[in-house]
């Protein structure tokens, strides 16, 4: 059995709630930060210490306890623009690096995207594979990454990179929501490949770069199994008896400015190295699941 940890988990909202009840199973000591007092409830329900600070606002840092053993970034941007993303993600991680600089943690992990692949030929990607997104906010991401692995290097903070591709699960899922509410639109003859990995195996994923992981690496937390956006839609159409949804005209310049991507991101590394096996190794595995919980509670 592992030794109890003291954790610190920035962010507990969808992902770092479902990671910090699964840190509390474990018997570990969980603090969750948030920046707004109404989720304490939520949290001690799930076995968090709900602590509230912005990592935004450097000052707010420092009436949080300090000493944690881990120290997990998995904070979410309620807004999209590069801006938005600057102000959390990378001014959020360099407070918090100056901030834990006293007391450095014995492993900190921050939540990256699989979108700063900018790749669009459908390739297999792996951590090796160049990052060059085209999207401002994934440039942001990939700056937010090159500070941590910088301070790593230095010796600073033993810092881990989780490069998360599309969440999905309980209330979750872009293209499943979008199908549920009728408005899906397949782009031109549906080949571009969709990353995937749901909520529990992310939380999954990190626990085990927490135990496992090396300072100063990236790994990518994705399932086993990328699928078209044709492949995806046409199981969910089978599954819900449902027809397909239309297609539309796959538009170069609209792809363009949304800095979209067509990749299929490898796992290998992640599972190789952190010795993790995927409770939902693809998207039917866990949307099954997702359509079960959904057909018991009435919600379709």
């Amino acid at each position: 059995m592992l030794p109890r940890r003291r954790c610190l988990i920035v962010g507990c909202g969808y992902v770092g709630l479902a990671l910090g009840a699964a840190l509390a199973r474990q018997g570990h000591e969980v603090f969750g930060v948030r920046r707004r007092t109404a989720a304490e409830n939520e949290l001690q329900s799930a076995g968090i210490f709900p602590l509230f600070a912005d990592v935004t606002n450097a000052a707010t840092l420092q009436k949080l306890p300090r000493h944690f053993d881990w120290v997990v970034n998995c904070a979410a941007s309620a807004g999209g623009s590069a801006e938005d993303y600057r102000e959390l993600y990378f001014e959020g991680n360099r407070h918090l690096l100056a901030w834990l600089a006293e007391a450095p943690p014995e492993k900190f992990l921050f939540t990256s995207s699989t979108s700063v692949y900018g790749q669009t030929d459908g390739s297999i990607v792996t951590e090796e594979s160049p990052a060059e997104p085209k999207a401002e906010t994934a440039k942001v991401l990939r700056d937010a990454e090159t500070l941590l692995l910088s301070a790593a290097a230095a010796g600073k903070i033993p810092a881990v990179i989780l490069r998360v591709a599309g969440i999905y699960g309980p209330g979750r899922g872009y293209w499943f929501r979008q199908f549920l509410r009728g408005q899906a639109r397949i782009e031109g003859d549906g080949s571009r490949w969709l990353n995937m990995i749901h909520r529990d195996d992310v939380a999954g994923c990190i626990i085990a770069a927490l135990e496992y992981g090396r300072a100063g690496e990236i790994y990518n937390a994705t399932d086993d199994e990328p699928v078209t956006q044709w492949q995806f839609f046409e199981w969910l159409a089978a599954e819900l008896k449902l027809p397909l949804p239309p297609r539309i005209p796959a538009d170069a310049e609209i792809q363009r400015k949304r800095g979209g991507t067509n990749k299929r991101v490898s796992n290998a590394k992640l599972k190789a190295e952190l010795n993790y096996e995927f409770k939902f190794p693809n998207f039917r595995a866990g949307y099954a699941a997702e359509l079960a919980r959904l057909r018991a509670s009435g919600g379709i």
